[in-house]
């Protein structure tokens, strides 16, 4: 009997240790483990968000993720790929300066109107940056603020991208203060501008600057802001894919479009002074006149549509009788020619009707990003272009330094995006502040006495502070 019971004590001792035994293993393997996590119900199991990390939405993210999406993620995985990137990313802030001081702020959150985007107050807790609050920000108010660490570019140097004529670092000026300023938003930080931050965010995509001469600065101001403006091989230019060459005996081609190879991003312009729709009547004839179809987009708006992803459109200083009269103009609607000759109205009408039509389009293309630029300001004092008017202010912000008033200075443009999804890039009011930064009287050359032009911007200068804004706001849309 008393075997008995020491066998059965023996026995349950036995399982006690078999089963501290079994428990201790299961922990260790929990630890060690990574795939033991999947025999859990899944209703146990952790899920984020990817939105809540990074601006791009990504369909699964694993422990191992796949190389064509590494460079996608928050923390890229530690590969060969993403060890090639970080290598070139640290050689070029070393190439960059201080120019390209890097804040790291990629959390966004999406934008609730036209007209305001959404600014995020972070805490980081390990390497994850989360929301604690935000507020919305309108970025045509704040001030003009002084900034060593502009301009982002020599204009001396920039001369793959940068016009002659607007590298006023070339010519006789010799004060150069207006380079350092930059524009400081009052109800947010705007997140500073850097070129690789740039190309990374717009991998294998393209951005279109579709206006005037003014939209033609912007984008110029951009290339130059992206590279940094130095020479780079990795830049390909890639006009044909849009048409973008040069006919026989015109000056220039329609536009321009070039490829940073390195992450498939395109940046192009396409000159639309009007943004309309723009044919000859009589093909046949050189000299005929020219049909502005006020209710049609530009065609090769219309045909490329498709290949952009972000589209910022301009027009302005060509709604005068001088330029109609010099390029054959002829207003139509409907396809026939339009008994009101009114100018402003007919500017008006079709300043409404691209954004009808863009916004239009935007339900099929969720992804596509579309700006209103507002109108440039010209400073011409005492007289115009053409009858001595001057612009000889070399002071900066003797105008003042802040925007705060609620209206806008384009109200044409501002009634026209609002209640649509097409975004408001307005610039005119923080620009109308900055006189002394247009070409006004320098020239590369000695010329004859004749009229300054205080209506383009030297560069760099006032044009790179709308694209600081672009940046600011593409990156607070979350997608970009």
């Amino acid at each position: 009997m008393k075997g008995s019971i020491l066998r059965l004590r023996a026995t349950k001792l036995s399982l006690i240790l078999i089963t501290v035994v079994c428990t201790t293993f299961l922990l260790w393997g929990w630890d060690k483990t990574p795939f033991l996590v999947s025999l859990l119900p899944k209703s146990q199991s952790l899920k984020l968000s990817p939105d809540i990390l990074i601006g791009f939405p990504m369909k699964n993210i694993s422990s191992e993720p796949k190389k064509k999406d590494a460079d996608k993620l928050p923390f890229p995985a530690k590969n060969e790929t993403s060890n090639k990137h970080e290598e070139y990313d640290k050689r070029s802030r070393r190439e960059d300066g201080e120019n390209f001081k890097e804040k790291l702020r990629d959390a966004s959150v999406p934008v609730d109107s036209v007209n305001t985007s959404s600014v995020v107050t972070g805490k980081k807790k390990g390497n994850v940056s989360y929301q604690v609050k935000n507020q919305t920000c309108d970025f045509s108010k704040g001030n003009w603020i002084a900034d060593d660490n502009r301009p982002f570019y020599s204009g001396g140097r920039c001369l793959q991208w940068l016009s002659e004529m607007w590298a006023c670092r070339l010519t006789d000026r010799t004060d150069f203060s207006f380079e350092k300023f930059r524009w400081q938003p009052k109800d947010c930080e705007m997140e500073e501008f850097n070129g690789k931050k740039f190309l990374r965010r717009m991998r294998n995509k393209t951005l279109a600057f579709i206006g005037d001469s003014l939209g033609r600065q912007q984008y110029q101001s951009l290339m130059c802001m992206v590279s940094g403006g130095r020479l780079r091989h990795d830049v390909v230019d890639v006009g044909k894919e849009y048409g973008l060459v040069k006919a026989r005996g015109a000056i220039r081609p329609d536009g321009w479009a070039h490829r940073f190879t390195r992450t498939n991003t395109t940046i192009l312009f396409y000159w639309s002074a009007c943004l309309c729709d723009l044919q000859p009547v009589n093909p046949s004839d050189k000299n005929s006149e020219v049909a502005m179809h006020l209710d049609r987009p530009p065609s090769f708006l219309s045909r490329y549509l498709d290949k952009f992803d972000v589209i910022v459109l301009n027009t302005g200083h060509h709604w005068n009788k001088g330029k109609f009269d010099g390029n054959h103009w002829v207003m139509h609607v409907g396809g026939v020619p339009n008994p009101n000759k009114n100018v402003a109205e007919a500017k008006n009408f079709t300043v409404h009707s691209i954004v009808k039509w863009v916004d239009s389009q935007l339900p099929q293309r969720p992804k596509l990003r579309v700006f209103y630029r507002s109108l440039s300001p010209r400073h011409f004092f005492n007289g115009d272009w053409n009858s001595g008017g001057t612009c000889d202010n070399i002071n900066p912000l003797s105008k003042g330094k802040e925007v705060l008033k609620e209206e806008s200075g384009d109200p044409i443009a501002a009634s026209a995006v609002k209640g649509t999804n097409v975004r408001y890039l307005d610039i005119t009011a923080l620009s109308e502040l900055r006189d002394e930064g247009h070409i006004s009287r320098y020239t590369i050359k000695p010329r004859q006495a004749s009229g300054q032009d205080c209506l383009h911007w030297c560069l760099p200068g006032i044009p790179d502070a709308w694209n600081e804004i672009l940046f600011g706001q593409l990156s607070a849309l979350g997608r970009f």
